[in-house]
């Protein structure tokens, strides 16, 4: 199983680059964040003319999630819970050859002062929850996504200097752990423990050309999917090319 994440900041914007990435590369799954459309208006024709199923929920110019699977899910979960307080624009499950993979799209928390920030460290505290009821650590799963955090040093450019950046702030990285101990492994940096590598860059700067970057979209695995995992990378040129969104692609592999 070929699987990847792409926070595309506007499906609408970023659709001939998503099309052509799925061409070249043919994953079964790719998932997508801030697609920042209602569901009406979701291209979903358009990828299933590419030969991939469509399970999205979205809002006009915010947030929104997309799981784009070349066979048809056994399941979709949208949300954290059910109800009122159901956030299904940040979060997707589909189920696929038996495996939850939950796309999501955390808050990014706009200040450390902020209860925006302070909702952010919630949100993670949740989605543990929400893994405790719905998944298995013994069992395969994957949670992938624009997580909006920086797990380490490595992870960012001038670390010493994110200190208080939403996305590097300690209470983040500690909530952010705290959810992945529940039993996920960052399968790229299983594969590549000592590696620089970023999948966002700003617009502005040239951050990009100067690779002033963040390491803040994950793919994580349980431990029966990580012992899977053979390759985790990723794509430099969906940032390279003409309109293109702030992140890039993150893939993994998997010998299932």
């Amino acid at each position: 199983m070929k699987i990847a994440t792409y926070n595309v900041n506007s499906i609408r914007r970023r659709m001939p680059l998503v099309l052509n990435w799925l061409r070249q590369h043919g994953p079964d799954v790719l998932c997508l964040q801030e697609t920042k459309v209602t569901d009406a208006d979701f291209p979903a024709a358009e990828f299933k003319a590419a030969g991939y199923h469509a399970s999205f929920r979205g809002m006009k110019a915010y947030n929104g999630v997309a799981t784009l699977t070349r066979s048809q899910p056994e399941r979709v979960l949208h949300g954290l819970f059910t109800g009122p307080d159901n956030e299904d624009f940040r979060i997707i499950q589909t189920v696929i050859d038996g495996i939850p993979i939950i796309n999501t799209y955390v808050p990014q928390g706009y200040q450390i002062t902020s209860e925006k920030y302070a909702a952010k460290l919630l949100w993670l505290k949740r989605l543990r929850h929400y893994f405790d009821e719905h998944l298995d650590p013994k069992k395969p799963a994957l949670w992938l996504g624009d997580l909006n955090v920086a797990p380490a040093p490595i992870d960012v450019y001038h670390p010493e200097r994110r200190v208080n950046d939403v996305d590097f702030h300690i209470d983040a990285r500690n909530a952010y752990a705290e959810t992945a101990s529940w039993g996920f492994t960052d399968v790229f940096r299983k594969l590549h423990p000592t590696r620089v590598q970023y999948t966002y860059w700003d617009y502005f700067r040239k951050a990009f050309e100067n690779n002033w970057g963040w390491r803040i979209d994950h793919i994580l695995a349980t431990a029966p999917l990580a012992a899977k995992c053979r390759a985790a990378e990723v794509d430099l040129e969906p940032r390279r090319a003409e309109g293109a969104s702030d992140h890039t692609v993150l893939w993994a592999d998997f010998d299932l």
